[in-house]
């Protein structure tokens, strides 16, 4: 998910990483803490000492990020749920389940445990700004202290509300999975809940922008695009997973694919094989056994003038593990194959001889069926 992230620590087992869209909001929570919060709530300071207690703040900020999605990824790990590890990012944080959590219960409990820490942070940091005034420390430490304990309330409340992917959202779809026993409408119901938050927030934003607050409405629209985006990938990815779950490679390639002979030209080739057939990826074929395929990148390196004296044969390329793959492989070890190496087609080969080919085009197309499918039902 986050390709570029820089690895910091581990926490108890949780891998800690840092997004370097984290620096554009640190630095505008940093500019903002030290422009407008701390000039309101401390006057008379000097810069450097608004810049110092921003950052500080900041930091603590982050810091009850980290617990937030460590309660998370704590409770999860209690139940059998491998977390790959925590990042901070441009719109906070997030633990990246390895696995899906086992039942609705499960997801429940995991999904509390962050605005439940958030809470406990909040009244924290709440009671040592109390305590810390009644003690006439510097008024500078129940200030921070008293930001901390704020943003941890609206971190919490902000999390609960019912729009996936969000904790309230999370709540929403473990109470109907739990009361209808079907995960994938569960999730289909509460990313439609994410999404209309969404447009709410973008229109929001967009009516703050037409006010004149324009830095504060831009960033409703950002928000509400992440939580856009995130509702249909979480819908997409539990569409996934229930469309192939216990599937293999076999249930799901084409049979009696297209095959070309190693005897016929190039130029034979693509009139008779690829335009007739929109194809742009072959196997290649001689007696009966699978010798290698043929694709466009492989014509596209032969000169189109000598594709009528050029054979298949002679350019085609040879077997590759890369791109072949036994008929009994799970459709999503196919999947994480897709995405680790990024090849897109594959011959399905078992002892040398071709069972069918699969593409990603062809996944696609399974889901946009399972999709479709529930669509109908549901109407």
């Amino acid at each position: 998910m986050f390709t570029s992230a820089i690895r910091l620590f581990n926490v108890g087992g949780f891998e800690i990483k840092l997004d370097p869209s984290w620096f554009l909001i640190a630095a505008l929570i940093t500019w903002t803490l030290a422009t407008q919060y701390f000039p309101l709530t401390l006057p008379g300071l000097a810069d450097t000492s608004y810049v110092f207690l921003a950052v500080f703040a900041m930091l603590g900020f982050f810091t009850s990020l980290l617990l937030h999605e460590l309660a998370h990824s704590v409770v999860a790990r209690s139940y059998g749920v491998r977390i790959k590890g925590i990042t901070l990012f441009l719109f906070g944080g997030v633990a990246e389940l390895e696995t899906e959590v086992p039942s609705a219960k499960v997801e429940f409990r995991v999904a509390i445990a962050g605005p439940a820490m958030s809470i406990v942070l909040g009244g924290l940091f709440w009671m040592l700004a109390g305590v810390s005034q009644a003690v006439m420390i510097s008024p500078a430490v129940p200030s921070v202290l008293t930001y901390l304990g704020t943003v941890n309330i609206v971190i919490a409340v902000f999390n609960m509300l019912p729009a996936f992917p969000m904790d309230g959202g999370r709540v929403l779809r473990a109470y109907l999975w739990a009361r209808h026993g079907d995960l994938l409408s569960a999730t289909r119901t509460a990313a439609t809940s994410g999404r209309i938050l969404a447009y709410g927030l973008i229109a929001l934003g967009a009516y703050t922008v037409f006010l004149g607050a324009a830095p504060s409405g831009l960033w409703y629209v950002l928000i509400g695009f992440f939580v856009l985006a995130a509702a249909r990938s979480a819908y997409q990815n539990q569409l996934m997973q229930s469309t192939f779950e216990g599937k293999t490679v076999s249930a799901v390639m084409i049979r009696d694919p297209i095959v070309v002979s190693p005897d016929l030209t190039l130029s034979e080739f693509v009139n008779q094989v690829m335009l007739k057939y929109r194809v742009s990826f072959v196997p290649v074929v001689a007696d009966g056994v699978l010798i290698g395929q043929i694709d466009k990148d492989v014509l596209s390196a032969i000169d189109r003038d000598h594709w009528t004296s050029t054979r298949v044969g002679d350019v085609f390329a040879g077997l590759d593990v890369a791109v072949t793959i036994p008929p009994d492989m799970a459709v999503r070890a196919l999947l994480e194959l897709i995405s680790q190496t990024g090849v897109r087609k594959f011959m399905v080969v078992d002892e040398h001889k071709l069972m069918g080919v699969v593409t990603l085009a062809n996944l696609i197309g399974h889901l946009h069926r399972a999709e479709n499918a529930i669509q109908r039902t549901a109407l």
